[in-house]
């Protein structure tokens, strides 16, 4: 355990510069390193990454581990496996920081396994037990009906950290910091995925993940008609429309506006979810959501278990009403 020591923080950028949950990455892994008496870094995975090897450091990294290659193009499990794995063994952190994004959770249990250690995902608060140096990690469970504080007792830590649960640092440009180049030999014919094709999907507006309102529609809208005037209110509150798994299933909807365990996990600000029941599925999809309001005219619908404003009525008289007032507001 003595020869772990430091913090290592994945960032999978995205269009050639790191993503708002890097820098949260970034920021909580600075902040550990402070509790600790340690230092922090970052790397990075790509073809061209080694262009923006200096951005961590501008959020808080000392050190900077670059792996790059044609092999690093396009996200390959068995690929990024290698090259996280050797950089962990090379560098030897006490705490390995993934975002819990799709990548994220395909990599920290496979990364565990190889490592002989263990992960803990979506985790939304984590600390210093001063006592034993060990890390705290609270993460959502029971469909997000309670909150569990866990402990890994085996090094190196690893750890996937919800999108909006931590704050970013301040961008200090003026910090200076080391990069180090590693180079991953990989042989192709010992993987056995291919990636074949990248479709990326038109999205307008306001992205599902990055919203600080989102409305959201469950199987009590009825169809595809309803959720037209959740769009309205969501463009009204330069939010996005979410929904429950029973409209995806029925094709009421995308697939991609999905929130729950099975879809996208998000942290707005405030979630206005209509005609939704309340099952945990879909619950722990938003469970660090700072408001939610409810709509449902089944006044014993979970969803007013963790509602903290709710009205009990139809939807199709009720958010009129609210459509009209929050029209007033905003103008």
């Amino acid at each position: 355990m003595e020869r772990y020591q430091g913090i290592l923080a994945y960032c999978e950028t995205a269009n050639g510069k790191l993503s708002p949950l890097d820098t949260e990455l970034l920021g909580t892994g600075s902040q550990l390193a402070t509790e600790l008496g340690q230092s922090l870094s970052a790397l990075l995975i790509g073809t061209d990454v080694g262009a923006i090897a200096s951005e961590p450091l501008a959020y808080g990294a000392s050190k900077v581990y670059v792996v790059e290659g044609p092999l690093f193009k396009d996200y390959i499990t068995e690929i990024y496996l290698v090259g996280l794995a050797k950089v962990i063994s090379e560098t030897s952190p006490e705490i390995v920081l993934l975002g819990q994004t799709q990548i994220g959770r395909d990599l920290a249990p496979r990364l565990a396994f190889r490592l002989k250690t263990a992960a803990t995902l979506d985790c939304t608060a984590l600390t210093i037990d001063p006592a034993t140096k060990r890390m705290l990690m609270t993460k959502p469970v029971f469909g997000g009906n309670a909150m569990a504080i866990q402990m890994c007792e085996v090094s190196p830590q690893i750890v996937t950290l919800r999108s909006k649960a931590f704050s970013p640092p301040v961008k200090d440009s003026s910090r200076q910091g080391e990069i180090i180049k590693i180079s991953v030999a990989i042989d192709p014919a010992s993987t056995r995925t291919k990636f074949l094709e990248r479709k990326t999907e038109a999205v307008s507006g306001i992205k599902l993940e990055e919203a600080k309102v989102i409305v959201t529609g469950g199987r009590g809208i009825g169809g595809p008609e309803g959720f037209k005037q959740l769009e309205e209110l969501a463009q009204i509150l330069k939010g996005a429309v979410g929904a429950s798994r029973p409209p995806c299933d029925n094709k009421w909807v995308s697939d991609n506006l999905q929130v729950g365990l099975t879809g996208k996990i998000v942290s707005p600000k405030m979630c206005i979810a209509v005609a939704v029941s309340g099952s945990s599925q879909h619950l722990s999809g938003y469970s660090g959501a700072k408001v939610i309001v409810a709509i449902n005219k089944d006044a014993e619908a979970n969803i007013f278990k963790v509602a903290h404003y709710g009205v009990v009525g139809d939807w199709k008289k009720v958010l009129p009403v609210f459509l009209a007032e929050v029209k007033k507001l905003v103008s």
